[in-house]
């Protein structure tokens, strides 16, 4: 199934959307969870539910007048991130951060006090002035997992989404490492839904693409991540909790602007549109 978050007369309402294309809020099928994440902490138990109430012969409200937010719009951690995990990204960043002989996952984390939404504005700030783009597989974790395998990891995602992994790169440099870089105000596009796993026949099989005012910068598949899926939630969770609700990014792939010769950064007005087949796409235009 695919689970919106979207906003109707300034109320958030999680959504579902129905065979027939439309979105129908939970609460129209007769489930009562307060946002996303209250979703996810119960989601085995009300997926049969919101399947039941989906295909049930009583007439169902179509959600209307509504704009769709960030998925996860409050995440309760900071999100996780892989860097460098596609061999393209790795060669065309060598010039800035040698990778080529790294032999274990980069890890690192990302705030987000709160999700830009899949057609929201992203800010410009005075103090940035090389604003990156990232299109990545999200993965949300639906139950709490600590040593997991990597056999068993499936079984704890809940899903997948699209994530823009927007990047100050002169902060990434000025501060030698990448959290500030990556964490300003309005730098998480997200969505456009969650797209459940048993949707997904092969999450290491998708094609993914990011176009800044229509031209081409990344065209790749997730095959080509040098670490799993799997393989990264099993070694997370090796002495340290994935709580529900974490929200995992994979990676990109080359073609950020960083790796241009000359670098070609974001500008005020430009419309960067990120897609992930089989889960949708972001379109995200930077503002003032």
């Amino acid at each position: 199934m695919k689970l919106y978050t979207i906003e109707s007369e300034t109320k958030q309402h999680t959504a579902v959307e129905g065979k027939d294309g439309k979105l129908y809020t939970l609460g129209s099928l007769g489930i009562d969870v307060k946002d996303m994440n209250d979703l996810i902490f119960h989601f085995d138990e009300l997926s049969p539910l919101i399947v039941k109430g989906l295909e049930a012969d009583a007439p169902k409200t179509e959600a209307a007048n509504y704009i769709i937010k960030a998925p996860i719009p409050v995440p309760l951690q900071d999100i996780i991130c892989l860097g460098v995990n596609y061999r393209s990204h790795v060669e065309e960043t060598v010039d800035v951060l040698d990778f080529t002989k790294k032999a274990d996952t980069v890890y690192f984390s990302k705030r987000v006090n709160t999700a830009n939404d899949p057609d929201g504005t992203i800010p410009v700030y005075d103090f940035v002035d090389s604003l990156d783009y990232e299109v990545e597989l999200g993965v949300v974790i639906k139950k709490d997992a600590l040593n997991v395998s990597v056999n068993e990891a499936a079984k704890y995602i809940l899903g997948y989404t699209i994530i823009n992994d927007v990047s100050a790169r002169n902060l990434q440099s000025k501060h030698q490492q990448w959290y500030r870089g990556k964490s300003l105000d309005g730098y998480t596009p997200m969505g456009p839904c969650i797209v459940t796993a048993d949707e997904i026949s092969d999450a290491h099989d998708l094609d993914i693409s990011c176009y800044v005012n229509g031209e081409k910068r990344q065209d790749s598949n997730t095959k080509y991540m040098i670490t799993s899926i799997e393989e990264a939630v099993s070694e997370l969770s090796r002495g340290m909790l994935l709580k529900a609700g974490t929200i995992i990014a994979t990676g990109t792939p080359g073609g950020v602007a960083m790796g241009m010769k000359p670098p070609v950064y974001l500008k005020k007005g430009d419309i960067i549109k990120c897609g992930i087949s089989g889960i949708g796409s972001l379109e995200n235009r930077v503002g003032q």
